[in-house]
């Protein structure tokens, strides 16, 4: 075990709310084997769920997004929960204090916190963070969850990197972008092959710094949101304001013809951190699926709502379907940028707006059926991944989240059947610390030898 404690604030300070209850960070590295269980973990499940987030050593630290990335890490195979562990990324602002930008503004992309995703791409397990380049993270026998360094595609990547790159389930490709600087290009499109070699970056002309979190990938398109949250180097915290002059639209651009026009359609003002799904409908219809605020910086509740985007007349039908928050949206990565009939996302806490009963939400996008699964009082969820059961995109599955219990202050790990979210998890994992509030993660299968 190694302790890196972070400093707290003084006693007669109130903690920022991002720095208290399951928001404020853990101060030990722990490894822990063999976890006690309750219920069954499906044997077919052998590989590891991370999920990163934010988990400050610094009662300084302005706002919740830029604490410094923690994975935690949880190890199925054979019907056991054979380890934990939890590692810092350790980043060069982690080792060495390096800054995003010297004092003339030029940026050090591999300087950041590493704090968002954690993604699998050819054969490389990448942390992310939107404002640098992604780190590389080793879990290999022996080496799990150690920082190996900065990834910058051999010197050809020159932008920070999405914390939500797409990757085509057809052609294994992995499509991302990267936003932000002084200076325009203020968006560039990137690519990279199968093999993970980086064969496309393509800066796309927009006429202001926003912030781009998320975007969409489609069979035959990508989908940029230029959105009204503007980047505001005197707006304390988060440098950036809303701005609803700025405008909102969707980009698009063809996937066979990278270097080609985007087009641009108008949307009402609003705000989405993150995407459900896309697919094409036919050659002249896209539909999008969000979980979208009216706006940014109150944080009102995020719904979701459908886009229909009109090639033919270059207009977007925007709809809401249903009145339940819900952040954190996600689908069987297998049928990313197809057609998907279920998506999923999460109820729960964010900082400064008090407890929100924990849930999961089952979408059924053809009906518009929901089905819940409440987690019981004082219990949270984190955002849950699909680990599938079988080779069908689609087909039966688990979905994996951690869990926050108020009343104990403890975390599990449970596993729910994808197909009946309502029935009792299948298995719940007791881990022997506190997981705080976090981003992003995935379930990474073992290799089929």
């Amino acid at each position: 075990m190694t302790t890196t404690p972070p400093t707290t604030a003084t006693a007669s300070q109130a903690p920022a709310p991002h720095m208290a209850g399951n928001f404020a960070p853990v101060k030990d590295e722990l490894t822990a084997y063999d976890l006690p269980v309750t219920g069954t973990i499906p044997p077919e499940l052998s590989g590891w769920f991370l999920r990163n987030g934010p988990n400050p050593r610094d009662a300084a630290t302005p706002h919740w997004f830029f604490g410094d990335g923690m994975v935690h890490g949880l190890r199925l195979e054979g019907g056991r929960a054979v380890s934990y562990r939890n590692r810092w990324v350790r980043t060069s602002t982690f080792t060495g204090g390096e800054r995003t930008a010297d004092a003339q503004g030029r940026r050090n992309l591999a300087a950041g916190v590493a704090n968002t995703h954690i993604v699998r791409h050819a054969g490389r397990t990448l942390a992310l963070v939107e404002s640098s380049f992604p780190y590389e993270i080793d879990c290999r026998p022996g080496h799990e969850l150690e920082t190996i360094g900065a990834h910058d595609f051999g010197g050809r990547l020159t932008t920070a990197m999405t914390a939500h790159p797409k990757t085509c389930p057809t052609t294994g490709e992995l499509h991302f972008f990267g936003y932000g600087g002084p200076t325009p290009p203020y968006l560039t499109y990137h690519r990279a092959d199968a093999a993970g070699e980086l064969v496309i970056s393509r800066p796309i002309d927009v006429p202001g710094h926003t912030m781009m979190h998320d975007f969409h990938l489609t069979a035959g398109h990508v989908v940029f949101m230029d959105l009204p949250v503007v980047f505001d180097r005197s707006h304390p915290g988060m440098p950036f304001q809303w701005n609803p002059e700025y405008g909102a639209r969707l980009g698009v651009l063809r996937r066979d013809d990278p270097y080609g026009e985007v087009r641009w359609l108008p949307i009402d003002p609003c705000y989405v951190f993150h995407a459900l799904n896309a697919h094409d409908e036919g050659d002249r219809r896209i539909v999008l699926h969000v979980s979208r605020y009216a706006d940014f910086g109150g944080m009102t509740p995020a719904h979701l709502w459908r886009w229909t985007l009109d090639l033919t007349t270059g207009t977007v039908t925007e709809e809401q379907l249903d009145d339940r928050f819900c952040e954190f949206p996600r689908v069987d990565d297998r049928l990313a940028g197809l057609p998907a009939r279920f998506g999923h996302a999460t109820t729960g806490e964010l900082p400064g707006t008090g407890p929100i009963p924990g849930a999961l939400l089952r979408y059924d996008l053809q009906t518009g059926a929901v089905v819940r699964h409440d987690f019981g009082p004082g219990r949270t969820p984190g955002e849950a991944v699909f680990a599938p059961a079988d080779d069908r995109p689609g087909g039966p599955g688990w979905l994996i989240t951690y869990v926050y219990d108020a009343s104990t202050d403890t975390s599990d790990l449970v596993v729910l059947d994808a197909e009946d979210i309502s029935a009792d998890p299948v298995a719940t994992v007791h881990l022997p610390q506190r997981v705080p509030y976090g981003f992003h993660g995935n379930w990474l299968p073992d290799p089929v030898s």
